[in-house]
Protein backbone atom coordinates (compact mmCIF):
# COMPACT_ATOMS: atom_id res chain seq x y z
CA UNK A 1 0.00 0.00 0.00
CA UNK A 2 1.04 3.59 -0.56
CA UNK A 3 1.56 5.88 2.46
CA UNK A 4 -1.42 8.14 3.12
CA UNK A 5 -0.42 11.36 4.87
CA UNK A 6 -2.18 14.36 3.37
CA UNK A 7 -4.75 14.34 0.60
CA UNK A 8 -5.82 17.52 -1.13
CA UNK A 9 -8.31 16.76 -3.84
CA UNK A 10 -11.57 17.52 -5.52
CA UNK A 11 -14.39 15.21 -4.52
CA UNK A 12 -17.24 13.17 -5.92
CA UNK A 13 -20.55 13.86 -4.09
CA UNK A 14 -22.88 10.87 -3.72
CA UNK A 15 -25.56 11.94 -1.20
CA UNK A 16 -27.47 8.63 -1.11
CA UNK A 17 -27.87 7.12 2.36
CA UNK A 18 -27.51 3.48 3.41
CA UNK A 19 -25.26 2.57 0.48
CA UNK A 20 -24.61 -1.13 0.98
CA UNK A 21 -21.75 -3.30 -0.23
CA UNK A 22 -23.89 -4.91 -2.95
CA UNK A 23 -24.49 -1.48 -4.43
CA UNK A 24 -20.78 -0.69 -4.16
CA UNK A 25 -19.79 -3.93 -5.94
CA UNK A 26 -22.59 -6.34 -6.96
CA UNK A 27 -22.20 -9.97 -5.88
CA UNK A 28 -21.95 -11.28 -9.46
CA UNK A 29 -18.54 -9.61 -9.80
CA UNK A 30 -16.96 -11.32 -6.77
CA UNK A 31 -15.42 -14.22 -8.69
CA UNK A 32 -11.82 -13.03 -8.45
CA UNK A 33 -9.57 -13.15 -5.38
CA UNK A 34 -7.17 -10.63 -6.97
CA UNK A 35 -7.75 -7.09 -5.73
CA UNK A 36 -7.29 -5.58 -9.18
CA UNK A 37 -10.02 -4.94 -11.72
CA UNK A 38 -12.91 -4.32 -9.35
CA UNK A 39 -12.92 -0.57 -9.98
CA UNK A 40 -14.49 -0.96 -13.41
CA UNK A 41 -17.58 -2.43 -11.75
CA UNK A 42 -17.79 0.02 -8.85
CA UNK A 43 -21.47 1.04 -8.45
CA UNK A 44 -22.07 -1.02 -11.60
CA UNK A 45 -25.86 -1.07 -11.43
CA UNK A 46 -25.98 2.68 -10.84
CA UNK A 47 -23.33 3.61 -13.40
CA UNK A 48 -24.64 1.48 -16.27
CA UNK A 49 -28.04 0.60 -17.66
CA UNK A 50 -28.74 -3.01 -16.65
CA UNK A 51 -30.32 -3.85 -20.01
CA UNK A 52 -28.11 -2.00 -22.50
CA UNK A 53 -24.83 -1.68 -20.60
CA UNK A 54 -24.66 1.98 -21.55
CA UNK A 55 -23.47 4.57 -18.99
CA UNK A 56 -26.26 6.32 -17.07
CA UNK A 57 -25.57 10.02 -17.84
CA UNK A 58 -27.09 11.40 -14.63
CA UNK A 59 -25.00 9.22 -12.31
CA UNK A 60 -22.24 11.27 -10.70
CA UNK A 61 -19.32 8.99 -11.68
CA UNK A 62 -20.33 9.44 -15.31
CA UNK A 63 -20.27 13.22 -15.00
CA UNK A 64 -16.84 14.55 -16.08
CA UNK A 65 -17.30 17.63 -13.87
CA UNK A 66 -16.85 15.49 -10.77
CA UNK A 67 -13.52 13.80 -10.13
CA UNK A 68 -10.92 13.30 -7.41
CA UNK A 69 -9.58 10.91 -4.79
CA UNK A 70 -12.35 11.64 -2.29
CA UNK A 71 -15.88 10.23 -2.28
CA UNK A 72 -18.50 12.00 -0.14
CA UNK A 73 -21.43 9.74 0.70
CA UNK A 74 -24.60 9.93 2.75
CA UNK A 75 -25.19 8.45 6.20
CA UNK A 76 -24.47 4.75 6.91
CA UNK A 77 -22.02 3.94 4.14
CA UNK A 78 -20.88 0.33 3.62
CA UNK A 79 -23.73 -1.48 5.34
CA UNK A 80 -24.84 -4.95 4.26
CA UNK A 81 -22.56 -7.93 3.70
CA UNK A 82 -18.98 -8.08 4.95
CA UNK A 83 -17.35 -8.43 1.53
CA UNK A 84 -13.87 -6.92 1.44
CA UNK A 85 -14.30 -6.48 -2.30
CA UNK A 86 -16.19 -3.24 -1.62
CA UNK A 87 -13.00 -1.64 -0.32
CA UNK A 88 -11.05 -3.18 -3.21
CA UNK A 89 -13.44 -1.66 -5.76
CA UNK A 90 -13.21 1.81 -4.23
CA UNK A 91 -9.41 1.81 -4.06
CA UNK A 92 -9.04 0.27 -7.51
CA UNK A 93 -11.22 3.04 -8.92
CA UNK A 94 -8.86 5.59 -7.38
CA UNK A 95 -10.50 6.72 -4.17
CA UNK A 96 -8.27 7.21 -1.13
CA UNK A 97 -10.79 8.77 1.24
CA UNK A 98 -14.50 8.15 1.88
CA UNK A 99 -16.40 10.77 3.89
CA UNK A 100 -19.69 10.02 5.63
CA UNK A 101 -21.47 10.73 8.91
CA UNK A 102 -21.51 7.00 9.74
CA UNK A 103 -19.79 3.84 8.50
CA UNK A 104 -20.72 0.20 9.02
CA UNK A 105 -18.10 -1.31 11.36
CA UNK A 106 -17.02 -4.19 9.11
CA UNK A 107 -16.69 -1.95 6.07
CA UNK A 108 -14.65 0.52 8.12
CA UNK A 109 -12.24 -2.23 9.17
CA UNK A 110 -11.95 -3.56 5.61
CA UNK A 111 -11.28 -0.07 4.29
CA UNK A 112 -8.49 0.67 6.77
CA UNK A 113 -6.93 -2.74 6.08
CA UNK A 114 -6.71 -1.78 2.41
CA UNK A 115 -5.31 1.73 2.75
CA UNK A 116 -8.68 3.44 2.29
CA UNK A 117 -9.45 6.11 4.89
CA UNK A 118 -13.04 6.37 6.16
CA UNK A 119 -13.53 9.85 7.61
CA UNK A 120 -16.55 10.21 9.88
CA UNK A 121 -17.83 13.78 10.18
CA UNK A 122 -20.83 15.43 11.80
CA UNK A 123 -24.16 15.54 9.98
CA UNK A 124 -23.91 19.31 9.57
CA UNK A 125 -20.35 19.19 8.23
CA UNK A 126 -21.37 16.46 5.76
CA UNK A 127 -24.36 18.48 4.60
CA UNK A 128 -22.15 21.50 3.90
CA UNK A 129 -19.56 19.36 2.12
CA UNK A 130 -22.15 17.80 -0.16
CA UNK A 131 -23.72 21.18 -0.94
CA UNK A 132 -20.38 22.84 -1.67
CA UNK A 133 -18.95 20.10 -3.87
CA UNK A 134 -22.22 19.59 -5.74
CA UNK A 135 -22.57 23.28 -6.56
CA UNK A 136 -18.86 23.82 -7.18
CA UNK A 137 -17.17 20.64 -8.53
CA UNK A 138 -13.76 22.31 -8.48
CA UNK A 139 -13.83 22.75 -4.69
CA UNK A 140 -10.94 21.04 -2.94
CA UNK A 141 -10.91 19.21 0.37
CA UNK A 142 -7.82 18.65 2.51
CA UNK A 143 -7.53 15.58 4.71
CA UNK A 144 -4.53 15.51 7.06
CA UNK A 145 -4.03 11.99 8.43
CA UNK A 146 -1.35 12.93 10.95
CA UNK A 147 -3.41 15.77 12.44
CA UNK A 148 -6.70 13.90 11.90
CA UNK A 149 -8.38 16.94 10.35
CA UNK A 150 -10.55 17.56 7.33
CA UNK A 151 -10.84 21.07 5.89
CA UNK A 152 -12.64 22.96 3.12
CA UNK A 153 -13.53 26.61 2.55
CA UNK A 154 -11.91 27.67 5.84
CA UNK A 155 -13.88 25.12 7.87
CA UNK A 156 -12.17 22.31 9.75
CA UNK A 157 -13.35 19.29 11.69
CA UNK A 158 -11.37 16.56 13.43
CA UNK A 159 -12.03 12.86 12.97
CA UNK A 160 -11.26 9.75 15.00
CA UNK A 161 -8.65 7.25 13.85
CA UNK A 162 -7.33 4.16 15.62
CA UNK A 163 -3.68 4.79 16.61
CA UNK A 164 -2.46 1.49 15.13
CA UNK A 165 -4.28 2.04 11.83
CA UNK A 166 -2.92 5.58 11.75
CA UNK A 167 0.64 4.25 11.88
CA UNK A 168 -0.20 1.80 9.10
CA UNK A 169 -1.74 4.48 6.87
CA UNK A 170 1.09 6.96 7.37
CA UNK A 171 3.68 4.33 6.45
CA UNK A 172 1.74 2.37 3.84
CA UNK A 173 1.76 -0.77 6.01
CA UNK A 174 -0.57 -3.71 6.07
CA UNK A 175 -0.50 -5.93 9.17
CA UNK A 176 2.43 -8.00 7.88
CA UNK A 177 4.42 -4.90 6.91
CA UNK A 178 3.92 -3.55 10.43
CA UNK A 179 5.29 -6.75 11.98
CA UNK A 180 8.28 -6.70 9.63
CA UNK A 181 8.97 -3.09 10.65
CA UNK A 182 9.31 -4.37 14.22
CA UNK A 183 11.65 -7.21 13.29
CA UNK A 184 14.73 -5.74 14.97
CA UNK A 185 12.87 -5.00 18.21
CA UNK A 186 11.40 -8.53 18.20
CA UNK A 187 14.81 -10.11 17.66
CA UNK A 188 16.32 -8.04 20.47
CA UNK A 189 13.49 -9.09 22.79
CA UNK A 190 14.00 -12.75 21.89
CA UNK A 191 17.74 -12.46 22.54
CA UNK A 192 17.14 -10.81 25.90
CA UNK A 193 14.62 -13.52 26.81
CA UNK A 194 17.06 -16.28 25.85
CA UNK A 195 19.83 -14.75 28.00
CA UNK A 196 17.44 -14.46 30.94
CA UNK A 197 16.35 -18.08 30.59
CA UNK A 198 19.97 -19.25 30.48
CA UNK A 199 20.73 -17.41 33.71
CA UNK A 200 17.76 -18.91 35.51
CA UNK A 201 18.47 -22.53 34.48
Amino acid sequence: MQPLKKIQSRAVPLPAENIDTDQIIPARFLKSIDRKGFGENLFRDWRFNIHTGEPVPEFVLNNPEYKGEILIAGHNFGCGSSREHAAWALTDYGFKVIISSYFADIFKGNALNNGLLPVKVSDEFLKELLKTTTENPESKITVNVEQQTISFNGKTETFELDSYKKICLLNGYDDIDFLISKKQAIEQFELKTQKYEQKTV
